[in-house]
């Protein structure tokens, strides 16, 4: 859209010119802002400050108005579908998510429902519509959803776990019964996505935080060909423009190439992976993003600078490269060293 006043991200998505390295965070509206921590205190807790279309904006714009940041990211959660699944999702203080109807039989898994994310979720679509309306071509906005073997992890285990015990015990000893499962999940990201779009997302992310914890062949069955179908779902084009989609598994250095050709845009890297690695391996097929160790920024600004450039440096010229952290930046960052981080990837960036 031409009312878009900067457009580096999504143009570095595509893998056109860019003046300098766009740069956003994963989980930049969160926990380590005092602002954000006061609107959640408002809200009563995290689900309500979810489904508060007013509020979600107020904190999705927050750290826009801290830092030079070149995207938004709508702030929901990965787990608004299994929610509207009806599996009772909740927050436990101090022990991340869980859900009273966790997923483990036959008859669990065949009584959910594909969403409709118009009657089912459209507290994040109205969300969606009024943080693009705020934003007012200022950057451009991210919609995402969690990736379906992900999804599943939390539906099945009912909570985090370290070990997925119940998901990988159901994928090997039911492997009809996961698919089954994958695609009913699919189907409801594919929808979730596009109504984003509708909505007013100008990119969407995919996040697959556990992927890495699956076998190659697992990974490949059960993660990757579900991915692969959500982008071949997409809405492509909207509001004149391209719609890039962004693939990100954690732990997904083996499969960079398995990625690259499922027709995303962009490939979200982890830490673990030398950026200028996996560039000679994908780079002529799809943009990379990342990938700063989070933990970098609990050290002193000289380091969070170094570690800047040592990235850029790895990822050498060319365009294609969109500035991000290795996954969301974590509660106890001081945001004095978020600024340093942001203002070190333009300062270091610049053409």
């Amino acid at each position: 859209m031409s009312d878009l006043k900067n457009d580096r991200f999504l143009r570095a998505l595509l893998r056109q010119p860019v003046d300098r390295t766009p740069v956003w965070m994963m989980r930049q509206a969160g926990r380590y802002l005092p602002e954000y921590r006061a609107t959640r205190s408002q809200a009563g807790d995290f689900m309500s400050l979810c489904k508060n279309t007013e509020l979600a904006c107020e904190v999705t714009l927050q750290p826009l108005e801290r830092y030079a940041l070149d995207a938004a990211i709508l702030f929901s959660d990965i787990l608004t579908i299994p929610d509207a699944m009806g599996l009772g999702l909740y927050f436990a203080e101090g022990e991340g998510p869980k859900f009273r109807k966790p997923v483990r039989t036959e008859a669990d898994i065949e009584s959910l429902q594909v969403i409709d994310t118009a009657s089912d979720l459209s507290y994040v679509t109205d969300a969606v519509s009024m943080i693009r309306r705020e934003l007012n071509g200022h950057v451009p906005l991210i919609g995402f959803s969690g990736s379906p073997w992900t999804l599943a992890t939390y539906m099945i285990e009912g909570q985090s776990s370290r070990d997925f015990a119940r998901a990988k015990t159901m994928l090997y000893t039911q492997p009809e019964l996961m698919h089954q499962l994958l695609d009913k999940l699919a189907l409801s990201v594919i929808d979730y996505l596009n109504a984003q779009i509708r909505a007013g997302a100008q990119a969407v992310q995919i996040f697959d935080t556990w992927g890495g914890a699956l076998s190659h062949a697992a990974y490949r069955e059960f993660s990757l060909s579900y991915m692969e179908k959500i982008v071949k779902g997409l809405i492509t084009h909207a509001d004149g423009r391209d719609v890039p989609v962004i693939l990100f598994t954690k732990g997904g250095g083996l499969w960079l190439e398995g990625m690259a050709d499922t027709g995303c845009h962009a490939l979200g890297l982890d830490w673990t992976m030398d950026i200028g690695a996996a560039k000679a391996r994908v780079g002529h097929k799809v943009a990379l993003q990342g990938n700063m160790d989070p933990a970098v920024l609990r050290a002193n600004p000289a380091t969070i600078e170094k570690e800047v450039q040592s990235i850029l440096q790895s990822f050498g010229t060319g365009s294609g490269h969109i500035f991000n952290l290795g996954h969301g930046i974590t509660p106890d960052i001081d945001p004095e060293n978020a600024k340093v981080f942001i203002d070190a990837v333009h300062k270091f960036s610049a053409n």
